[in-house]
């Protein structure tokens, strides 16, 4: 009878155990969706630039960063896959769309220059320029928020070019003023003026 009682023992929390770790990896090993944390100050007012979400060359461009084909140093694809199914556990799965249009541009750019706390999700801004950052995000929200681009003023991702005017972004990253319009570019220097190129 204890032996029987032991097998039961062991067999209930055999299957238990199974059925959390299955449980508790979902797609990607992610567990459940969940907003993620809002960035600190000096990233909340950062943004995609403008036109880059549609930009094929920008999006091919955050290609080849992803994979390492542009620097040996960072491989994305490494952990989340060249077609974007994670290859390591933990690893964000970008094929997940309601797990991705939790966040926005700006969170997004935060984990990829920051990392992830509590996981193997590395700091890459020591490795990767700003610009860079932006392109290969441009090509990660491929994989499940294809013709999607971040609405700054709605919080909320919408078809490419239904962005509202104002929640277009510079090329610096940051948000463009009310009404879209960057700024205007500094005036060019006269001929034989002091400036650019115009002086010593």
């Amino acid at each position: 009878m204890k032996h029987m009682a032991w097998f039961q023992a062991v067999l209930f929390f055999g299957v238990a155990g199974v059925s959390l770790t299955v449980a508790g990896c979902g797609e990607g090993g992610e567990g459940p969706i969940v907003a993620p944390p809002p960035p600190p100050p000096e990233y909340a007012d950062k943004h995609m630039p403008a036109g880059w979400w549609a930009d094929e060359k920008i999006i091919e461009e955050g290609r080849q960063i992803f994979i390492g084909a542009k620097n040996i140093d960072v491989n994305c694809a490494s952990c989340h896959g060249k077609d974007g199914k994670p290859v390591k556990a933990g690893a964000r799965d970008f094929r997940n769309s309601e797990r991705m249009k939790l966040y926005s541009d700006s969170v997004w750019f935060w984990r990829i220059s920051e990392g992830v706390p509590n996981t193997k999700m590395k700091p890459w801004k020591s490795k990767l320029p700003e610009e860079d950052r932006w392109k290969v995000m441009a090509f990660e929200r491929t994989f499940g928020l294809k013709g999607r681009e971040y609405d700054v003023v709605k919080k909320e991702w919408v078809p490419i070019g239904g962005a509202t005017a104002s929640g277009a972004a510079g090329t610096d990253g940051t948000a463009t003023p009310a009404g879209g319009a960057p700024a205007p570019p500094p005036p060019a220097a006269k001929a034989g003026g002091k400036g650019a190129g115009g002086g010593k």
